[in-house]
């Protein structure tokens, strides 16, 4: 049974490049895998593309023909795809088992109102596929309570409108802490989706609510959230490892890819690993940790780790060791024009080593005896 991944989120939210990092990191991993463009409007794919809508449908011709709008246009052209879902299934016969992303339209109607997009993944069910959705949300949505409050209202709603399994993911949470205001609570209050009572003064606060006229309002929808109890999220830095790496055990264990399938006696050691969860789970404490409390401290020592491997693969293969000297800011008193004198301690070094290496070129006296095959 295949298993393939269903990106949706409203624009900005990162699907095409979740699906060309996902792409590389599965690749990485050894598992076979596929991108399939479903979103017509999506013009400039990062990723190589398996199969892609526009090969079937063009959304400027639709919008043309027919008189449309963009949201109109993509909407006619994937009732067009369900129309000729042949086309679909015929395309991925020809991907056999692979790991297939489907990347989606950015229009959050089509997941929350319109029916063609579940129909669409009800006969992808019906075909075999194994499918799990993974709900993409900028995580810049923290930063602002009525943001928040929405985004938790879009789950919800993308949650009970799609029957399978799904998996909420905050996005670009590396760039948190350079876009936004500092959080007034953890990290965990947002994934967890902790007592939503807390945030009452903060939305009112948001609002200049000096009337009270929307606390009612506010009330209702906190405890609508709080009553279905569903939404929760997972984080992703798609350009970290370990962060591509939780949120990939997360969907395999909320899609049952961490139960192998139809052929995982053939299954390389990379994708045991995978789905048996090596490594464990990144607690929600350590993101905050690693992006928003110590970013600069921890993207200090990663690239003291690189530079460590860097000259231990250097050393290890007999060439010089180069580092990076960290550049030094000039105090208050001292001259940063360049003297005479350190211009001529210059050319007095240029020469002392252009004679060094002409000594070692002609070997004279340095016990030193080079011997060239002819």
């Amino acid at each position: 049974m295949p298993f393939a991944q269903l990106v949706i989120g409203p624009p900005g939210a990162g699907k095409s490049t979740y699906c060309d990092g996902m792409h590389q990191f599965l690749t990485a991993i050894d598992r076979k895998c596929a991108v399939v463009n479903l979103d017509p409007a999506n013009d400039k794919t990062s990723y190589p593309c398996a199969l892609d809508i526009r090969d079937l449908v063009s959304l400027e011709e639709v919008m043309e023909q027919e008189e449309l709008g963009p949201n109109g246009g993509v909407m006619y052209a994937l009732e067009e795809l369900q129309e000729n879902f042949d086309w679909l299934q015929e395309g991925l016969k020809e991907l056999n088992d692979s790991y297939i992303l489907f990347d989606c339209p950015g229009q959050v109607e089509l997941f929350t109102h319109h029916n063609t997009m579940p129909k669409l993944f009800h006969r992808l069910e019906k075909i075999g596929y194994r499918l799990i959705v993974v709900h993409l949300l900028d995580s810049l949505t923290l930063s602002r309570p009525t943001l928040y409050v929405s985004s938790l209202l879009l789950c919800l709603r993308s949650m009970l409108h799609l029957p399978f399994p799904l998996v909420n993911v905050l996005t670009k949470i590396d760039n948190l802490a350079k876009n936004s205001e500092p959080l007034p609570f953890n990290l965990d209050y947002y994934t967890e989706v902790q007592d939503l009572d807390y945030l009452l003064p903060h939305l009112e606060a948001e609002q200049n609510n000096t009337s009270s006229k929307f606390t009612a309002l506010n009330e209702a929808l906190i405890q609508l959230i709080g009553d279905f109890g569903l939404v929760a999220f997972e984080t992703l830095a798609v350009e970290d490892k370990v962060s591509m790496t939780n949120l990939l055990h997360a969907i395999d264990r909320a899609s049952g890819y961490v139960f192998g399938t139809d052929k995982g006696t053939n299954d390389s050691v990379w994708q045991v690993a995978m789905q048996e969860g090596w490594g464990g789970k990144i607690d929600v404490r350590d993101v905050q940790e690693r992006w928003i409390d110590r970013r600069d401290e921890f993207d200090e020592m990663e690239r003291q780790q690189i530079e460590d491997q860097k000259a231990e693969e250097a050393r290890q293969a007999g060439q010089p060791e180069v580092r990076r000297v960290p550049a030094q800011e000039p105090s208050s008193g001292q001259d940063t024009q360049v003297s005479g004198d350190d211009l001529d301690d210059d050319e007095d070094l240029e020469a002392m080593q252009a004679a060094f290496l002409n000594k070692q070129s002609t070997g004279n006296d340095n016990g030193i005896r080079i011997i060239r095959k002819n």
